[in-house]
């Protein structure tokens, strides 16, 4: 019998390598953790919640100013397939980050099948071009601003450092100064043969335009790739084959393993300000971080009790070094 794509004979075999919510037994606990946590986030952060940088409704950011000016600013794409999510389950992403000096945005964009994916990209070319020129009124620096996002967040955040800054936004070349994907979608093509399709509704110029692996050239942007050891099996697999073709064309970058991680504890330790996690990312984004009470936090009765807590069984440690 002949293949139905690749390797996978089945169209069941194909959504299954793409399934995130049904390779983990209870996708809901990981669902209500990160609302739980985000909620946690915003009472004890001091954030700027709904902050328009384009004209839809959709088009917002949550901000969590790091508590001095000229801090470098994180920005996080969240992921659920282009279709699914807002910034506010992601708010927990700040807890690991304005602690350690960090601005950190949170990301919100429309949804597909309301909007494509190549509409959703210029939606966060948008936001990284008001970010550039109004963050430093939320204690950024313009200068040193770093973008990551998760699963189709990384799809996003890979995009960003891919488009041209200069010619299309009168920005520097380098706006972007590094990208952390995690468990990251750089090929779109797969999808359009699996159950996301009625959702996403992938055509062949849509696949060309906003596949990173097909776009890819050299950039001054460094790049920290990670995926979990337990993720469905399209997703390392595509991350390796990003990495592998980015380093090949003469790009920087280093790899985070991270064992016994799933799809969805891949992002957890954002909330943990010295876990191995958060410890490559600053050293991604040259930053020293200083674990001091920032004026940044509400008063110390509201922090999280402890940050998130799933099932995992251990974080691995980055390769070190840019290569």
């Amino acid at each position: 019998m002949a293949a139905y794509y690749r390797n996978f004979q089945t169209r069941a075999d194909l959504d299954r390598a793409y399934d995130a919510e049904r390779s983990v037994p209870n996708f809901k606990l990981y669902a209500d953790q990160f609302t739980e946590s985000s909620a946690q986030a915003r009472r004890y952060l001091d954030g700027r919640l709904g902050v328009k940088y384009g004209p839809t409704v959709e088009e917002y950011v949550d901000i969590f100013p790091a508590g001095r000016r000229g801090a470098p600013v994180f920005v996080f794409i969240h992921g659920g397939y282009w279709r699914i999510l807002s910034a506010r389950e992601f708010s927990y992403v700040a807890l690991g980050l304005v602690p350690a000096g960090v601005t950190t945005v949170i990301a919100n964009y429309a949804l597909c099948p309301a909007v494509t994916i190549g509409e959703i990209t210029r939606q966060m070319q948008a936001l990284v071009a008001w970010a550039w020129h109004n963050i430093a009124g939320f204690d950024g620096d313009p200068e040193d601003m770093h973008v990551g996002g998760h699963s189709a967040g990384g799809q996003l955040a890979a995009m960003m450092a891919l488009t041209d800054w200069s010619g299309r936004y009168g920005l520097p070349a380098d706006a972007v100064k590094s990208i952390f994907p995690i468990s990251g979608l750089f090929d779109l093509e797969p999808l359009r043969h699996t159950y996301l399709q009625p959702s996403l509704q992938l055509d062949d110029r849509e696949i060309e335009a906003n596949s990173p692996q097909r776009l890819l050239r050299r950039v001054p942007v460094p790049m920290l790739l990670s995926y979990g050891s337990e993720e469905p099996s399209e997703f390392p697999r595509q991350s390796e084959d990003f990495l592998a073709t980015w380093k090949r064309i003469g790009n920087r970058a280093s790899f985070m393993p991270q064992l016994g991680r799933n799809h969805f504890t891949a992002i957890t330790d954002f909330a943990e300000p010295q876990s191995p996690f958060c410890r490559d990312l600053f050293a991604l984004m040259r930053h020293s971080p200083r674990f001091t009470d920032q004026s940044s936090r509400r008063a110390s009765s509201d922090r999280p009790a402890s940050a998130i807590s799933l099932p995992s069984s251990g974080l691995g440690q980055a390769a070190r070094g840019m290569q």
